[in-house]
């Protein structure tokens, strides 16, 4: 193999490891509350608007109070401060599953530093410690020779539109493949703007079918809906339906045939918690 590109390689290699860093963020609270105060929680939504585009491997949240206090009131405290932290991750879908520690740390002693102010210091003693560590990138290895092996096709799925094209009965459901949601909005990532727009020219055409559009998030706790962010409202799987739905009737479905709903966390697919931020159709009626 040409050196140069060994050479590229091996660098490439050494670029994308070490540009995993850990992300951390902290949240700061009133004496004695562990409330997120408005200034404090439109920090956090934005530092996890920022985790949209990140491959997570773990996710740690440590709660900490300032040195005034008896220890076990701390330690609760610092606890309900951390435990406040994760809900609002488990509201803006962000999975439970990422999140490896969840831990009050009890109080932070007073170090007297440059800063005088012993009250400004006990205020930023008073927080939640936010740490997310990135999956290490794929190792890239650079081989001379690559084995040919047999490969075996699989039958090839039917896409949304050839599903939607084809026999339908009152009671298929339908699950939007490939449209998919920004994490904690209604509306769809741009990639899937053009298999959504081939849904509809479908649904166009197909005059004899009526369905209800059925929202979904991921990661919420007990079934609960997620909130919205834009909106500030804890509908985010009703918004979502109602996304399509204007979209539909914008593209020219008759609005008589439509009907939206929200199903919260309601029914989970498993695996990749970007799949649970979907919508999918219910056939409710077919014409002949």
């Amino acid at each position: 193999m040409n050196k140069r590109l060994v050479f590229l390689l091996i660098w490439l290699h050494c670029t994308l490891v070490f540009s995993q860093k850990e992300l951390t963020h902290e949240v700061y609270f009133d004496t004695d509350k562990f409330d997120i105060i408005p200034t404090e929680e439109s920090r956090l939504l934005l530092f996890i608007s920022n985790l949209s585009d990140i491959d997570i491997e773990s996710i740690s949240i440590f709660g900490f109070c300032d040195d005034i206090g008896a220890d076990s009131y701390n330690l609760k405290l610092s606890q309900n401060r951390a435990n406040a932290i994760k809900t609002v991750f488990s509201n803006n879908e962000i999975s439970e599953d990422l999140i490896s520690n969840v831990d009050g740390k009890g109080k932070i002693l007073l170090k007297i530093v440059e800063e005088k102010n012993v009250i400004k210091i006990r205020g930023l003693n008073r927080k939640v410690e936010i740490i997310v560590k990135p999956k290490p990138s794929k190792k890239i290895e650079a081989k001379e020779e690559v084995t040919k092996e047999k490969v075996v096709e699989e039958p090839k799925k039917k896409t949304t539109p050839e599903l939607l094209s084809g026999d339908l009965k009152v009671g298929d459901k339908i699950v939007f493949e490939n449209i998919l949601f920004k994490t904690g909005y209604s509306q769809v990532m741009p990639e899937s703007k053009k298999i959504l727009e081939e849904i509809a020219k479908v649904l166009v055409e197909r005059k004899d079918i009526y369905f209800t559009i059925q929202g979904h998030v991921c990661c919420t706790q007990n079934t609960r809906d997620a909130i919205d962010r834009k909106t500030k409202l804890r509908n985010l799987s009703e918004a979502r339906a109602e996304y399509i739905y204007d979209y539909f009737a914008k593209k020219g479905v008759d609005k008589k045939r439509m009907r939206h709903l929200g199903m919260r966390r309601k029914f989970p697919l498993g695996g990749d918690p970007k799949f649970d931020r979907r919508v999918e159709i219910l056939i409710t009626h077919v014409g002949k």
